[in-house]
């Protein structure tokens, strides 16, 4: 019998700090009106920002926010990044409380809470970390460089909401708008440092180098002693291109970028981060069956 009581004890303890932890979360979530079919979710950043999907604004104008006491409140959009399907909204006398983003990365396995406020109130749906990864090449092209799966449900609206863990805190971004549906998180650490490049400069800055490459097995006789089977084969360098002026030729194989080794094209994407941006970085490759190492200078893409 007393197992009977200790049970029920602790599943009723485990429900209500996932109920406090919606509580917790709920306060910092804000409705978002940006598209005809139906507001989505944000979630106060700061003094009167608000992140939220970039998909679910279909309008650069005419948009606001609903706070979480039913006050409507106009916004301004300051910055969308369409590769990481998040964007940065300014709303005057918000005056709601930021949420809290957890420090440490995801695992798989987490339970996990999927939060959105697509009416009045908060809800929630229960699920765990089905996945950790990256990079990965969106729908639109573009590459997120780490994303977060869960099986939770993402109700309609959810999108621009929260992935929170048991605190209440932040764990990533909810949105659906990145893999045809799928329920994706971009990391908390990850969309932090996006929706702060949107406040400074309204954008993302990413790395160009100007080519075009897909994946080879390298042989076994002309890998001049790297252990990788695979690398990246150079087919088009652009003219004028950072590629080009830093000597990459059409043929080379690329094997490693700035230490990393590059297996995929999606793997070179994802290095291709602001912070190179104008900086000479190691690019290793394989050319005529001899390992060389070139300094390309990393543009920014336009």
């Amino acid at each position: 019998m007393s197992e009977t009581i200790n049970a029920a004890e602790l599943l009723g303890a485990i429900s209500n700090q996932m109920a406090d932890a919606v509580a917790r979360a709920g306060a910092a979530l804000v409705q978002v009106r940006g598209r005809a079919r139906g507001p989505a979710s944000g979630i106060v950043y700061s003094d009167n920002t608000v992140i939220t999907a970039d998909h679910v604004l279909e309008r650069d104008d005419d948009l606001s926010v609903v706070a979480p006491d039913g006050r409507e409140l106009p916004a301004q959009l300051v910055g969308r990044d369409a590769a990481s399907d998040l964007a940065l909204l300014r709303v005057p006398d918000l005056g709601v409380a930021a949420a809290s983003f957890v420090e440490a990365p995801a695992r798989v396995g987490q339970i996990i809470l999927a939060v959105g406020r697509p009416g009045a109130e908060p809800m929630a749906s229960l699920g765990i970390v089905s996945a950790v990864g990256g990079p990965l090449r969106s729908r639109r092209g573009a590459v997120l460089e780490q994303f977060i799966q869960t099986d939770a449900i993402p109700y309609p609206g959810f999108s621009g909401g929260a992935l929170i863990d048991a605190n209440g805190a932040v764990v990533g971004v909810l949105t659906t708008g990145l893999a045809g549906g799928v329920a994706l998180g971009v990391p908390a650490a990850l969309a932090r440092r996006i929706v702060d490049a949107l406040a400074t400069g309204g954008s993302v800055k990413r790395g160009f180098l100007g080519i075009s490459s897909q994946p080879v097995e390298i042989p076994a006789a002309q890998r001049a002693g790297l252990a990788q089977e695979r690398g990246l084969l150079v087919v088009r360098v652009e003219p004028g291109s950072p590629a080009e002026q830093g000597g990459l030729m059409l043929g080379d194989v690329l094997t490693a970028f700035d230490g990393t080794t590059l297996s995929d094209t999606d793997e070179l994407q994802a290095l291709l981060g602001g912070e190179r941006v104008g900086k000479a970085v190691p690019m290793q490759l394989l050319r005529g069956g001899t390992i060389t190492t070139l300094e390309v200078t990393v543009g920014q893409r336009s």
